[in-house]
């Protein structure tokens, strides 16, 4: 072939648009090297010597090209027999949400000195050894999602690729495939366990590993959002976002005096939770065919229940949405309370405000275990990195979360994953954990969910509820986690 049959050639490659050739992915930078540490955990009397590990297990694509690196920290009791001993996959939520509020808070062998329903005061934090560890029951591995912590997005790999709720699932299956097959641990009894949107996780990322032939012993669900459209979209006219989060404003309300004095917690949610799913739901049916009698009635009860004056709520139609809840409770303290926590408060700057500026139960504790969590990976760990941990990466992600969910447009429901996964799998338990105070996950609406999931009977009973004075992270009450703690070694007692 002459040059100019080449050239002629290369223009009319040109002109008919011939795809360019295949673009190389970016060069992948060296791991950072695993840093391993030994320590000894104190737990119900036992001294438990354990070998901590902070490293990261890489992702491939199909053509076997690096597409990420995932970060996480795990906590192995020494002397162990693997195929007998269990090991547990926390991870947190977001979604863009690293693990740093578990592995610092939860079950790890240190925690953070929470102040219960209070700010954490400023630095130095402490970091204390945690006598309700989870390490005498299994083994503990916190795994910070995609682009979060110290987790990259690398070479061949698209931001896309593990930004929403399938893509999310087929990275940690990958890692946890990854993970047991680096360390031996195909025969290790396994468990999941995650908050908050960790729990949307853990539906399908179960579903998605026994599809691949891991078979999960249990799954621990803390604050969860599983049914996107019951917990606060517009289902049967949005009347149930104000039914599933009745029961969490009678709590709060409780808490700050304003509501059921003289009944126990307990008694008086109980109480509120039989007449948001009864009467309350009913009446908020019946829309503009509800009676003045029966509108004047909801109002006295809600008065009763809220803790908010009746102009308020006749005025707002029965129906207070939590947000103005969080400002309308203590306005005539010119404080609001929290969305995570509704113990914890802040003095507000505008007072005519419908709803908070922010949450008080956020930034009231995010400074301590930032702080710490770099401390404690960095110089404790031993952990040598150039990489700034990302704590939360919603800006940083590089793509918008994709809530479509197996060809379904949002708003998502995962409960019909982790029904399959049961039915599947008739030894799976689960484990639902939930806070009084909670506004971000309200526990009614869990409930909800996790008795509408149309189990056979017999596999409902494999469902195990726990409820807790405290908020979505149930572990800043000390009290609350020695509780949550108890009734989890129980639970692995259970499932094992």
């Amino acid at each position: 072939m002459n040059a100019r049959t080449i050239a002629a050639t290369l223009a009319v490659a040109l002109l008919l648009g011939a795809a360019p050739a295949p673009k190389a992915p970016p060069p992948v930078p060296p791991a950072d090297p695993d840093a391993v540490t030994h320590a000894v955990a104190h737990v119900g009397g036992s001294a438990i010597p354990y070998t901590a590990r902070a490293g990261t297990i890489t992702l491939r694509n199909a053509k076997d090209q690096i597409t990420g690196r995932m970060f996480y920290t795990a906590f192995v009791k020494d002397g162990s027999d693997a195929t007998r001993r269990p090991v547990t996959f926390f991870y947190n939520g977001g979604p863009g949400s690293s693990s740093v509020w578990l592995r610092m808070g939860s079950f790890a062998p240190l925690r953070v000195r929470t102040s219960n329903d209070k700010a954490i005061p400023n630095a130095p934090f402490a970091l204390i050894e945690n006598a309700y560890s989870l390490i005498d029951k299994s083994d503990l591995v916190f795994v910070d999602a995609p682009n979060t912590g110290f987790s990259r997005v690398l070479g061949a790999g698209d931001p896309k690729d593990f930004m929403g709720i399938d893509q999310d699932g087929r990275a940690f299956t990958q890692f946890v495939q990854r993970y047991i097959t680096r360390f031996s641990r195909w025969n290790s009894p396994k468990f999941l366990f995650g908050e908050s949107y960790g729990t949307t996780r853990d539906c399908v990322l179960v579903n998605m590993l026994e599809d691949a032939g891991v078979q999960v012993n249990g799954v621990v669900l803390l604050s969860s959002v599983l049914n996107f459209g019951l917990g606060g979209g517009p289902i049967a006219g949005g009347d149930w976002t104000y039914v599933g989060y009745l029961p969490t404003e009678a709590a709060t309300a409780w808490f700050h005096h304003k509501a059921g004095r003289g009944k126990s917690l307990v008694a008086f949610v109980n109480e509120v939770k039989a007449f948001a799913g009864g009467r309350y739901l009913h009446d908020l049916a019946q829309g503009s065919d509800l009676s003045p009698a029966a509108f004047d009635a909801d109002v006295a009860r809600l008065h009763g229940y809220i803790g908010l004056s009746e102009t308020y709520i006749r005025n707002s139609d029965l129906r207070v949405p939590y947000s103005r809840f969080e400002k309308e409770l203590l306005r005539d303290q010119s404080t609001v309370v929290g969305r995570y926590d509704g113990r914890y408060t802040t003095y507000d700057l505008d007072v005519n405000a419908d709803r908070p500026d922010w949450d008080p139960s956020d930034v009231g504790i995010s400074g301590a275990f930032v702080a710490l969590g770099n401390r404690y990976m960095r110089d404790t760990l031993g952990y040598r990195t150039n990489l700034q941990y990302r704590p939360t990466a919603y800006g940083e992600l590089g793509a918008p979360w994709d809530m479509h969910h197996n060809g379904s447009d949002p708003p998502a429901n995962v409960a019909p994953d982790l029904a399959t996964a049961m039915t599947e799998n008739p030894h799976l338990h689960v484990f639902s954990a939930n806070g009084y105070y909670d506004f971000a996950t309200p526990m009614y609406a869990t409930e909800y969910t996790l008795r509408h999931l149309g189990l056979n009977p017999a596999l409902q009973k494999n469902i195990t509820f726990g409820f807790y004075p405290s908020g979505h992270m149930v572990y800043l009450n000390p009290a609350a986690l020695a509780t949550f703690k108890a009734d989890l070694a129980r639970w692995y007692d259970d499932a094992l």
